[in-house]
C-alpha cells in the first residue's frame, strides 16, 4: 500500500505561513501625567484621582496605537451611575458607567499612528463625583497648545444639559439623569465652535433667588464651590479666567419683583467682577422661558445692563434668545435645539467679540 504522507508534507510545506501580529503592548499612565489637560472645577487633593462634580467637565490627551482603555472610579450617589462623553478623533459616543470602578475601552482597532481623546463628565453633581485614575494605551504624546480663549457658563438645568439626550432611554423612562448630556449641550457646542475651552458652573433648580425643587441654595451662594450641588470645596478662580462669562438665570426665579430680582443680579455681577476683572459678561434670557417670563427678562435685564454700563463697566452686555425651546424632557431644550441655542449665542459672540 502507498501512502500519500510525503506528497501531503510537502504541500504543507510550501504553503505560505499566516502570521498572526501580537496585539501592541499597552502602558498605564496615572491621572497625574503631564500629557493630560484637565478643564474644569476638578479637586486635585489628591493628584493620582483627581475628582470633580460640575456637569461638562473634561480631560483631553493624545495618544498613538490603536487602542485605549479609561480608568475612572463613580461615587455611585444615591447607587446611580454616572454618563461620560467619549469623543475619539472627533466622534462623540455617550456612555453609562457600570460600576464604582470602572476601566472603559474607549477606541480599539484603530486607524493611523496619532489620535486624540475628550473625556466629559454628562451628568450633574447631584449623580455624585468622578475621579479620572488614569488611562491605558501604547503611548501617551504630549498634547497640543491649549486653546487661548476660555469661556465660563453659568446657569441652570438648561446649561447642565438636563432633560436633553433621548438617544439611550427615552422620555418619562429610566433615572432622571438618563438624559443628562453636558458635552451636547449649547455652552460647550458654542465653546467648540468659537475654538474655546469651556467651564459649566451649573445647578438644576437653582434661581438667583429663588431655586425650585426644594434646592436650599442660591446661585450667588454656590458659585464659588468646587461642589456647587453641596456647596462645598472652595474654589480657586485664578486656576480659570475667562474671557467670557454668561449667566443665564431666572428660569426657576420665575417672575419677581422687579426691584428685589435687578438688586440681586447687580449684586452677583458684582461679585463676578471681582473674581473676573477683565472678561466680558453677557447676561442671557431663558431659553426655555414661555412668553410672560421671556418679557420680564428682557425689560429686567435691560434694566441691570443699563446700570452697570451707567456705572461705568462697559464690559457687560445682554443677549435675548430668539424663542423658546422646549422639545425635550419636561419641557427643556432638546440636544437638537442645543445646537439652534448654541448657534444663536455663537454667532452674537462672533458679532460682538470679534471671534
Amino acid at each position: 500500500m502507498k501512502y500519500a504522507f510525503p506528497s501531503v508534507l510537502l504541500l504543507a510545506l510550501s504553503l505560505p505561513t499566516l502570521v498572526v501580529a501580537k496585539p501592541k503592548p499597552t502602558t498605564f499612565y496615572p491621572a497625574d501625567n503631564q500629557y493630560i489637560q484637565y478643564t474644569g472645577r476638578i479637586d486635585f487633593s489628591d493628584v493620582k484621582k483627581p475628582r470633580c462634580w460640575a456637569p461638562g467637565t473634561y480631560f483631553t490627551a493624545r495618544f498613538s496605537g490603536p487602542s485605549c482603555a479609561v480608568v475612572v472610579n463613580d461615587e455611585m450617589l444615591w447607587g446611580k451611575h454616572n454618563y461620560l462623553e467619549v469623543v475619539v478623533d472627533g466622534k462623540p459616543k455617550r456612555l453609562l458607567l457600570t460600576g464604582k470602578e470602572n476601566t472603559v475601552t474607549v477606541a480599539e482597532n484603530l486607524p493611523g499612528k496619532v489620535h486624540t481623546l475628550t473625556v466629559c463628565k454628562n451628568t450633574e453633581s447631584n449623580i455624585g463625583y468622578l475621579e479620572f485614575v488614569g488611562l491605558r494605551c501604547a503611548k501617551l504624546l504630549p498634547p497640543v497648545a491649549r486653546p487661548t480663549r476660555r469661556i465660563e457658563f453659568i446657569g441652570n438645568s438648561i446649561t447642565c444639559g438636563a432633560s436633553s439626550d433621548e438617544s439611550s432611554v427615552p422620555c418619562g423612562k429610566g433615572n432622571w439623569e438618563d438624559q443628562h448630556n453636558a458635552y451636547q449641550a449649547y455652552g460647550p457646542t458654542t465653546a467648540r465652535a468659537l475654538g474655546a475651552e469651556w467651564q459649566l458652573t451649573a445647578v438644576s433648580g437653582i434661581g438667583l433667588m429663588h431655586s425650585c425643587c426644594d434646592l436650599p441654595y442660591v446661585m450667588p451662594q454656590v458659585y464659588d464651590k468646587i461642589n456647587t450641588r453641596e456647596n462645598l470645596l472652595p474654589w480657586d478662580f485664578s486656576r480659570y479666567q475667562p474671557d467670557v462669562v454668561t449667566v443665564c438665570l431666572g428660569q426657576n426665579d420665575g417672575v419677581q419683583d422687579s426691584t428685589a430680582f435687578c438688586r440681586n443680579y447687580l449684586s452677583f455681577l458684582q461679585k463676578l467682577r471681582r473674581h473676573y476683572p477683565k472678561a466680558q459678561v453677557v447676561c442671557l434670557t431663558s431659553p426655555m422661558a414661555d412668553a410672560r417670563l421671556t418679557a420680564v427678562l428682557q425689560r429686567y435685564l435691560t434694566s441691570v445692563v443699563a446700570q452697570v454700563n451707567a456705572g461705568g463697566d462697559a464690559a457687560v452686555h445682554k443677549f435675548f434668545f430668539s424663542r423658546s425651546y422646549t422639545s425635550g424632557c419636561d419641557s427643556h431644550p432638546s440636544t437638537a435645539e442645543h445646537q439652534l441655542i448654541a448657534a444663536e449665542l455663537t454667532a452674537y459672540l462672533k458679532s460682538s467679540l470679534g471671534w
